[in-house]
């Protein structure tokens, strides 16, 4: 066994280890690792992205925190771990959309935006001076091919989902979603099992404490649960868990 720092692998981005990996890569996965937890899932109806709004101080108002961001009105981000880094690939990820619909007169597919993004995220992996983006983005989206769902790592590296999670509580939330899941599933009971799968990993599920974004078929356009929609949900899950 060594150490990466004596022999420097971890010293520059541009360095593989005889591993063959990059370690300041590995470093900003475990950032990601340590970020808020946040859920996608997918289903034939559309997409829900859940997010837990953790209260860091009790001084915070967490009105002002906001977990999940349209991009385009079919498509919306919710980040994990440095947020001031997933603030920059958002407003990188409005440009790609707003310049798509310009340049073509049609909204931007999921994919190619979330390509795009990951693109980003592999160029600061590979040049001196630099450091990868601290965050991973669950990407969903409606469009032409129906309702997507994408998930980013700091490397660049994208996969489409049914159903993922990231940040510090993502084994306990895939573990229970792998177990509750199925496509055929109606938004509604997306949304409610969105909310189950932060349950087991929030301290106190609380109207304040969870952020939901939705993204119909019907509509294909993105819109946040109100805090009235949200306390429903969770009464109706605590109800259940009882």
């Amino acid at each position: 066994m060594f150490s990466p720092a004596i022999y420097g692998y971890d010293r520059a981005i541009t360095i593989f280890s005889p591993e063959g990996e990059l370690y300041q890569v590995r470093y900003a996965g475990e950032a990601v690792k340590k970020g808020w937890s946040t859920v996608g899932i997918k289903c034939k109806e559309g997409v829900v992205l859940a997010a837990e709004k953790r209260k860091i101080s009790p001084l915070i108002d967490l009105e002002s925190v906001e977990k999940i961001y349209m991009i385009d009105e079919h498509i919306a981000v919710a980040p994990s771990g440095l947020l001031a880094d997933a603030r920059v690939l958002i407003e990188y990820a409005r440009q790609e959309a707003q310049i798509h619909r310009l340049l073509y007169d049609e909204p931007i597919d999921v994919e190619y935006l979330t390509r795009r993004i990951s693109d980003l995220k592999q160029i600061y992996t590979q040049h001196g001076g630099v450091r990868p983006f601290g965050a991973a983005l669950i990407i969903g989206g409606v469009d032409r091919h129906g309702p997507r769902l994408f998930q980013t790592d700091p490397g660049g590296i994208y996969f489409g989902y049914y159903a993922t999670a990231v940040g510090s509580g993502a084994s306990t939330i895939l573990d229970f979603l792998e177990k509750n899941y199925r496509y055929d599933m109606t938004i509604d009971e997306c949304i409610k099992l969105a909310v189950s799968a932060l349950s087991k990993v929030i301290d106190t599920l609380e109207v304040d404490r969870v952020e939901i974004g939705v993204i119909t078929v019907k509509e294909r356009k993105f819109r946040k649960l109100t805090p009235e929609e949200i306390q429903k949900i969770i009464e109706e899950v605590k109800r259940e868990q009882r």
